[in-house]
């Protein structure tokens, strides 16, 4: 009994012990970095969603031409989908929740890392390539290539890969494997963020709601599924603390250690896609967006960060995107409806931020995103009297049958 009681007093005095000096070095943040890393924050959040709304028109041009050369319609998110897309999220969610309380979340990561660099390489490949092809020095000719592999059937042959590509676009992604080579052996918060954005922005430009009924079901769904996993239980937040891949940004702040605020949000990674066979990847997943605190002390070495989930720009992006294809559909002179949303999101967001530094707690950030980006467009709507127009929309219209042809055969037919 002596050397149990004497175990348990030697077991209080080394917790209090780490106590003491866990609290002991932890250095507050300082003003500076705190700004410094939010405003960072904030502008590579904003920075996604205009560039990748204004790519979205000009690939929903593309979509169209090809279309009218093909005839087949471009895949788009229909009302079931976007109604059964927190459902599925959430499966998702309890899976890798269960996944992690059972194995080792070191292996699961470094899978995920693995799944994630090559997912991000093709991403950053797909956003640099004209870039990186403008710079190819002129004596490495530019070659064309086509990948084409189908499958042949009773009913015809189907296109599994029909890829076109050129010998710069292996030049480029020869550079940006080397971007992923950093980030899997350094896991460096700039190779993060490139690969980062690169998803976010292609997420932006290449998701396609059709119509703002199916990004209202959408966006309602996730402002419900986001509440409930973050206020309702703590499987979220388990899940996003265990987890680690190249799908947030990340922004180091000062010296402390500690994480001052957090909040989990879902992301949708996506990598071109149509269906004129081109490779493409969907996945759910889900992220942790904390506010540590170390760049204005430590530099480029720094190791603290404050960090931003995918899914607050990505979801809110695909939105704000459509709105700035509708705006483009009135061929009016300003971007009404795209900058009142955007704007929108950018005081949503700093609502988000405000909430989390007072009250130190996990929040959902789409409990925020949601009512800023949906009520901001629908009340201009209503004030313009465009709502009816705004809820007519579609980028991919249905075809309407012939009416002249029907009316015809049914001549016929009574003859």
């Amino acid at each position: 009994m002596a050397d149990t009681v004497q175990d348990l007093l030697q077991n209080v005095k080394e917790n209090l012990t780490e106590n003491a000096t866990n609290t002991t070095s932890k250095i507050p943040a300082t003003p500076e970095g705190m700004a410094v890393a939010y405003g960072s924050l904030v502008i590579m959040a904003l920075f996604p969603i205009f560039f990748g709304s204004f790519r979205s028109v000009k690939h929903h041009k593309e979509q169209k031409v090809l279309y009218q050369e093909s005839g087949e319609k471009p895949e788009t998110m229909s009302h079931k989908e976007a109604l059964m897309f927190p459902f599925m999220a959430s499966i998702a969610l309890f899976g890798l929740y269960i996944f992690f309380q059972i194995f080792s979340k070191e292996y699961i990561n470094m899978l995920l890392t693995g799944y994630f660099f090559f997912l991000g390489v093709l991403a950053l490949s797909h956003l640099l390539s004209p870039v990186i092809s403008s710079l190819v020095p002129a004596a490495i000719p530019n070659i064309p290539f086509h990948l084409h592999f189908k499958q042949g059937g009773p009913e015809g042959d189907v296109d599994l890969i029909n890829y076109h590509f050129s010998s710069h676009d292996i030049v480029c992604l020869v550079c940006c494997s080397l971007v992923g080579a950093w980030y899997i052996i350094k896991k460096h918060w700039i190779a993060n963020n490139l690969f980062g954005l690169a998803f976010a922005i292609n997420g932006v430009e290449l998701l396609n709601l059709n119509n703002v009924v199916t990004g209202c079901i959408l966006l309602i769904g996730l402002f419900f599924y986001d509440v409930f996993w973050v206020f309702g239980t703590d499987v979220m937040v388990t899940v996003a603390k265990s987890f680690e891949a190249p799908i947030k940004l990340v922004f180091p702040q000062d010296k402390s250690g500690n994480i001052g605020v957090e909040c989990v949000v879902i992301v949708l990674v996506v990598f071109p896609q149509d269906n004129s066979g081109n490779i493409g990847v969907e996945c759910v997943v889900i992220v942790l967006v904390v506010f540590p605190q170390d760049l204005l002390e430590q530099g480029l070495s720094a190791s603290n960060f404050a960090m931003l989930g995918l899914g607050d720009i990505v979801i809110p992006g695909i939105f704000i995107a459509l709105l700035l294809r509708f705006d483009t559909s009135l061929k009016r002179s300003t971007n009404m409806y795209f900058n009142v949303t955007f704007g929108a999101y950018f005081l949503g967001l700093m609502a988000t931020i405000l909430i989390m530094h007072l009250f130190k707690h996990a929040q959902p950030a789409l409990l925020y995103l949601v009512p800023a980006c949906l009520g901001a467009p629908l009340g201009v709507a209503l004030l313009r009297g465009d709502i009816k127009a705004l809820f007519q929309y579609e980028d991919h219209p249905a075809e309407k049958p012939d009416t002249a042809a029907e009316v015809t055969q049914d001549t016929k037919k009574d003859k």
